[in-house]
């Protein structure tokens, strides 16, 4: 991390002359202007302006109608970009340059804007500390390495797709030693960035690979994951590859996630453990992860937000399709890690690899905090297939089903408000809508003829 001060000598050094000042898009992206690092210095450390669309427009920029926030209608204003300085930070990977994350507030009244992903989490996080609980989490990025650039594979139309490897490389060390011209500069530029990088490994199908990053408080662990992520993509393409995000690029391969450990701690002490529980989980921990489990069709949207997102729920493939937990099972939808160590947590299998942090984290904190509220009663832990487990409840299966009980999800009005539940709505329902619109290559190969 970097101070301020820092930063002016820096600056004064000539060692530093650009800042990138960020927010976070709906879709988990950096959004956001290069700063003259002097300029920041005189001013735009204080606050800068950008539309308001970029918390209303889709993976492609569009400006779809229906938002209430934003509108042609209502001209499209400007946002309050307010740089959050604890979050400067140097990029090694770009020469001379620094960044800081944003939190964004109406033009108007310079508060906090409701649907912006940040805020998203922030409100919840105040839930668990007005319980004197502290939400501690970590996020596992999972994605594709490819041959060529974004550049290069976009002027083929995404056809002949070439993973960098041949070969299903989990664990594998060999494979992985042929990757390290990416994935240790990787390692290497996150850490220095202040990132907490613990290791990558080889997934499990050729060209998959794994970041982990080390537990931190959930803000700082979704600002970890957004940077490293973003990491990802700039670092492999300066190397000539491009990374991959997508959950599922090819039907016949195993797709890429985002597991999200979590727990709640009490000053220092972790409050999901107790010596002489069950499994070494709290009643308290019991009652968190029993909110999840029973609200996870509530909140899937969150965890899966594109229609290429439901397609990893498959079974056999890691990936869950079961709203059940187990200890220390991959076929669950929550893993619990740790059993009877203070380390006791829950993992959240459902997520994929494009899922935003922020409001992914908040949606599980929303549940569990309910689960508290209503002293839930977790049931008993799963075992053996949980893919077979016919008396287990159903991760939704669909983009247009998981906008269905996002909508009608009391537990999120109330815990989020009906302004950013409509607002994910209308999100997810102009995507499914852009995707029923499309003619497939899918579609034109089998019926062309045939039809």
């Amino acid at each position: 991390m970097l101070t301020f001060e820092t930063l002016k000598a820096q600056v004064a050094e000539g060692t530093v002359d650009t800042v990138l000042v960020c927010l976070v898009d709906m879709q988990g992206r950096l959004m956001g202007k290069r700063f003259h690092a002097q300029n920041f210095l005189d001013s735009a450390y204080e606050e800068t302006h950008c539309c308001n669309y970029l918390l209303a427009t889709d993976l492609e920029m569009a400006t779809p109608d229906g938002y209430r926030a934003t509108s042609w209608q209502a001209g499209y204003g400007d946002y309050v970009m307010k740089p959050d300085l604890n979050t400067l930070r140097p990029l090694p990977w770009l020469e001379g340059t620094v960044m800081v994350l944003c939190d964004v507030l109406d033009h108007h009244t310079h508060e906090p804007v409701p649907h912006s992903p940040r805020q998203v989490l922030k409100a919840q996080i105040a839930r668990a500390e007005a319980l004197g609980l502290t939400p501690m989490m970590a996020t596992e990025l999972e994605f594709f390495l490819f041959e060529g650039t974004f550049d290069e594979i976009r002027k083929t139309g995404y056809r002949n797709l070439t993973p960098i490897s041949g070969y299903n490389e989990d664990y594998h060390i060999l494979q992985t030693s042929k990757e390290e011209h990416v994935m240790r500069p990787l390692r290497n530029h996150l850490f220095a960035a202040g990132i907490p990088v613990e290791n990558t490994k080889g997934e499990a199908e050729a060209g998959q690979e794994e970041l982990n990053i080390r537990y931190a408080d959930a803000l700082a662990c979704a600002d970890h994951h957004t940077i490293a992520k973003h990491a990802t993509k700039e670092i492999a393409h300066q190397h000539g590859h491009a990374a991959s995000f997508l959950p599922k690029w090819h039907h016949d391969r195993v797709g890429s996630a985002s597991h999200v450990h979590l727990s709640l701690w009490r000053g220092s002490e972790p409050a999901f453990y107790d010596k002489d529980a069950p499994h070494g989980l709290s009643e308290l921990g019991r009652q968190f992860c029993a909110g999840m489990i029973r609200y996870a069709p509530d909140y899937t949207f969150f965890l899966a937000p594109y229609v290429n997102s439901y397609k990893r729920f498959m079974k056999g493939t890691f990936a869950p399709t079961k709203t059940v937990w187990s200890v220390d099972n991959r076929t669950a939808g929550f893993r619990m890690c740790g059993e009877g160590t203070k380390g006791v947590r829950m993992e959240c299998r459902i997520g994929g690899s494009d899922l935003n942090p922020y409001l992914a984290q908040a949606a599980l904190l929303a549940a569990g905090l309910q689960g508290i509220e209503e002293k839930l009663e977790l049931a008993p832990p799963t075992s053996g297939d949980v893919y077979d487990n016919a008396e287990a409840g159903e991760i939704p299966r669909s983009l247009r089903d998981a906008v269905a009980t996002l909508d009608g999800s009391a537990m999120l009005r109330a815990a989020m408000g009906d302004w950013v539940i409509d607002h994910y709505t209308r999100c997810a329902r102009w995507e499914q809508e852009e995707f029923d619109r499309v003619v497939t290559d899918w579609e034109i190969a089998r019926g062309f003829e045939k039809a």
